[in-house]
């Protein structure tokens, strides 16, 4: 029996609780700043998950930490099921997402988004015969395999994974899972699957005698921060914190400095960069 639990809260901090006191001489009166409750899905690893000790972990939780310290402001991680992560914003059961969640115009009808901060790409599983009777290698583009007419694309029903063949034309299989939308590229049912990039190298690493990874990217999906609409004041204050990312010294070379070990052994051949750069 498999239980969901909608909310689970961690308390982690990389500073004190600030506390400001008004210039008022005469009536000074000191308030202490409430801690930022960020909202997050802990289910995917190496940006949002748990630890051994079921403490959260992994690169946006990182992030939020280092925005509490910007902030001088305790953080607290909720734990949140990410299509819940907008009503609860919403609903002011969190101050702000940090969930690599992608920038799009229908969220943005509910939310405000930061600049973005890491860019999401949408890579290609291709069969392996397929790529050789086409020379299609892990270094060919986009434009090379849709200048191949009689590709045929394995999808997931409403995921980047149909619809994007589809906006160009192309035909499609449709599957109803993941396992099966690989499984179909594996048998040679289908010639290509587009997804993002873990489960594309995870389906490769599985049948690698089978099928090929291309790099290149169809689409880079933009990360941000979301905000309520009209909280100007933490919209700011995250991109201001986002701009000082790629200073020297700053949140990217640190990130890099810790993870880059494990993006390099989940993906297998980029590190955090392949997340920085669009």
């Amino acid at each position: 029996m498999v239980f969901f639990i909608l909310f689970t809260v961690f308390t982690v901090s990389a500073c004190s609780s600030t506390t400001t006191t008004t210039a008022d001489t005469n009536n000074p009166t000191t308030t202490s700043l409430p801690p930022l409750r960020v909202g997050m899905d802990l289910r995917y690893p190496p940006f949002e998950t748990l630890n051994l000790d079921s403490e959260p972990e992994g690169i946006s939780v990182d992030i939020a930490l280092a925005f509490g310290e910007f902030l001088g402001r305790e953080v607290e991680i909720v734990n949140t099921n990410f299509a819940s992560l907008i009503p609860s914003l919403n609903s002011g059961e969190i101050d702000i997402i940090i969930a690599s969640m992608s920038i799009t115009e229908e969220r943005e009808q509910s939310v405000d988004f930061s600049d973005p901060y890491f860019f999401f790409k949408i890579i290609s599983l291709v069969n392996k015969d397929f790529a050789d009777e086409n020379n299609i290698t892990e270094d060919s583009t986009v434009e090379d395999l849709l200048a191949i007419n009689n590709a045929v694309y394995s999808g997931i029903a409403s995921q980047v994974s149909a619809t994007i063949p589809e906006s160009y034309g192309k035909e499609v299989i449709i599957s109803t899972n993941l396992g099966t939308a690989v499984e179909s590229v594996v048998q040679g049912t289908a010639d290509i699957l587009l997804m993002s990039a873990n489960p594309v190298v995870d389906g490769n690493r599985a049948n690698p005698n089978t099928t090929i990874v291309v790099w290149d990217s169809f689409v880079s999906s933009p990360i941000g921060m979301a905000v309520q609409q009209g909280n100007t004041e933490l919209l700011n204050q995250a991109n201001a914190f986002i701009a000082t990312f790629s200073q020297t010294g700053g949140l990217y070379e640190v990130l890099a400095d810790k993870w880059d070990a494990e993006i390099i052994e989940g993906l297998g051949r980029y590190g955090l960069e392949f997340f920085i750069t669009e």
